[in-house]
């Protein structure tokens, strides 16, 4: 038998790969061997993140937000930008899986395992969103995107506390309010192949802010921290984005949003 790969040493390797089909296969092959019982994890290893974080492809071009464009759902091309435009959410969102991965020594196994189940689900979804933009006549790279999400996680770096709090649990979970009325708009557009994919992407992601939540909430009972006043500290710290309705009550406490959080939403 081959010698077990060390999961976060390979987290960090598909990291740093830029073509997304090598990237996504890299996280295919590392679940599998999961699967396996093919690999061990060095929980305690400090690892040096080399230069070309994230590792991404020549395209798309990156644009702030407000340049992205228009998404009319009334032609093909206005569909095919949404659904390229979430195909690189979900492309970032596997090389934030990774970085989860990878960078922050000294937790739990359980933790690393998560966030392989994390990054493997975002691969699957940018897969079956680049097969279904192919049908559309994209690619994707045809349309320009943003980097907001990155930022973020290049803003928590240094402290998994952070991370946990801004990026599954805020910047990821705003993908449980906005999924719905997409997959409407698109099945009401008569796409109903990307009505589906969508469905899966918001029973995954509920999952995913779970994870997020869950590791948040024992980082905050570990160090003596009140998780609630922590996190309105840290979106002011961090300059994490303000929040706006609607919200996805349902999915957010199925996520494992606390009552009192709901209650703020509310």
């Amino acid at each position: 038998m081959a010698h077990p790969l060390e999961l976060r040493a390979c987290a960090l390797q598909a990291l740093l790969e830029t073509d997304p089909a090598r990237k996504t296969a890299a996280v295919a092959a590392l679940a599998d061997a999961g699967h396996k019982g093919n690999w061990t994890v060095d929980t305690l290893a400090v690892l040096q993140a080399p230069g070309g974080i994230p590792g991404r492809p020549a395209r798309p071009e990156l644009v702030p937000p407000r340049l992205v464009g228009r998404r009319s759902m009334a032609t093909v091309e206005g569909r095919a930008m949404l659904v390229h435009a979430l195909a690189h959410i979900e492309f970032n969102a596997v090389n934030l899986a990774l970085d989860a991965l990878w960078r922050f020594p000294g937790m739990p196994p359980r933790y690393y395992v998560d966030w392989l189940r994390v990054a493997s689900e975002e691969a699957l979804h940018f897969n079956m969103l680049c097969a279904h933009l192919e049908t559309l006549g994209c690619r994707y790279g045809d349309f320009p995107g943003h980097d907001s999400l990155w930022e973020m996680v290049e803003k928590t770096r240094g402290d998994v506390l952070a991370r946990m709090a801004l990026v599954p649990r805020t910047l990821e979970a705003r993908g449980l309010d906005a999924i719905p009325p997409l997959r409407a708009k698109l099945a009401q557009a008569g796409d109903q192949a990307a009505a589906a994919i969508l469905d899966v992407l918001l029973r995954d992601e509920v999952g995913h802010v779970e994870i997020g939540n869950r590791w948040y909430v024992q980082l905050c009972e570990e160090r003596g921290l009140e998780p609630i006043s922590t996190y309105a500290a840290l979106t002011v710290e961090y300059k994490a984005p303000v929040l706006k309705g609607p919200f996805n009550l349902d999915a957010r406490r199925e996520a494992g949003f606390s009552e009192a959080e709901l209650a703020r939403f509310a």
